[in-house]
């Protein structure tokens, strides 16, 4: 998530530093200063003048009112703007910001009450983003149920093994997206503790691989007649060097990384395309190097930012091969997620066609940040 909101709010840099050469207590205490002297001054020029004191004082007393005045002003004006701006943000308008033009404390703090209102407003775009998309995919299966069903009861269709099998396909569609959308609140809320331990990289992906195309094959025999279609054309190929390689992770975990983005590769795969799935040694000991590359049309530079933004689909011509439902844009963001709590990293990196996700999980040793 990706560029979420927050890193707004940090990306935003000081402009000044902790350096405050006009600081309010330097204004006070010229303030201060400017008011004795002029006292002083006009006590001596009494003395030579010998006009007499109570002139002086009323002199006195309009000066220093007039100097703290202006400093007053100068204080209060923009506290009244940063309440007007406050105001507007407690009633949903994130539009608003301070002018950060002074260089004193409440330069600072009109600074941080725009970084607020940047991190509200990605917050609330995001909140609505949400609710459009799940409503959008909600919807979607519900339809295809509700029609068949609909059929069935009218008449229109029989009962019969093939519309039951399009209906339970609605069903599953449904049964993954919310099993998507509780892997990633669990996530979220960090309720999910990571079961390390140490195995054999090869084996493992093996099964990883096989059951992908099990789960392939299984969803094409559910859509045969229904007039959708399953990728089943794409070779699923294992590269792990050395063989006997071995990395200590939370295997489960790293099955959910595996799994999701195999699938996000296989979708965006051309006819009888190839996804290559590769495993190295890192850094240090029992540290792992993953990569999956496709020979899809690749991701444009300018997006690889918002990749593992939840429910990112993304922006190219046709994102998704033939027979692909699209997806829920949430597989990436939960792969992020799921490498982030074992303290690795994952991105995209260069490649010569397609797309490549490189995955660095470290070893034992390493304590996740």
């Amino acid at each position: 998530m990706s560029a979420g909101p927050a890193g707004r709010g940090q990306g935003r840099k000081q402009p000044w530093g902790n350096v405050r050469p006009f600081s309010i207590k330097t204004k006070l205490g010229a303030l201060v200063v400017v008011s004795v002297l002029i006292t002083t001054g006009l006590s001596v020029i009494a003395v030579h003048t010998k006009t007499e004191l109570r002139f002086i004082t009323v002199f006195s007393m309009i000066a220093t009112l007039l100097i703290t005045q202006f400093v007053a002003h100068s204080l209060t004006a923009p506290l009244d703007d940063m309440n007007a701006v406050a105001r507007s943000i407690s009633h949903g308008d994130y539009t608003r910001r301070v002018r950060e033009s002074r260089r004193d404390e409440l330069g600072d703090l009109a600074q941080t009450i725009n970084v607020m209102a940047d991190e509200l407003e990605a917050q609330d775009r995001q909140r609505k983003e949400l609710v459009a998309n799940v409503s959008h995919e909600l919807r979607t299966p519900i339809a295809g149920l509700r029609a068949v069903l609909e059929n069935i009861v009218d008449g229109v269709t029989e009962a019969d093994p093939e519309t039951m099998r399009t209906a339970l396909k609605q069903t599953e569609r449904l049964g993954r997206l919310v099993e998507t959308l509780l892997d990633l609140s669990r996530l979220d809320n960090g309720v999910v503790p990571l079961k390390k331990r140490r195995f054999e990289v090869w084996p493992y992906l093996s099964g990883v691989l096989k059951e992908a195309n099990m789960v392939a094959s299984a969803r094409a025999s559910m859509a045969s007649g229904s007039g959708s279609h399953t990728r089943t054309d794409v070779h699923l190929h294992l590269d792990v060097s050395p063989p006997e390689l071995a990395a200590h992770a939370d295997p489960e975990r790293i099955h959910q990384v595996v799994a999701n983005l195999i699938d996000n590769a296989v979708k965006h795969s051309p006819p009888h395309g190839r996804v290559t799935v590769r495993a190295r040694q890192g850094a240090e000991p029992e540290s792992l190097e993953l990569e999956v590359l496709d020979e899809g049309p690749g991701i444009p530079r300018t997006e690889w930012h918002r990749v593992f933004e939840r429910f990112n689909r993304g922006n190219v011509n046709r994102p998704h091969g033939p027979g692909s439902d699209g997806g829920t844009g949430l597989g990436l963001a939960i792969a992020r997620w799921a490498v982030d709590l074992h303290g690795g990293r994952i991105g995209l990196a260069e490649s010569e066609r397609g797309c490549r996700i490189l995955i660095t999980l470290p070893g034992p040793s390493s304590v996740p940040s």
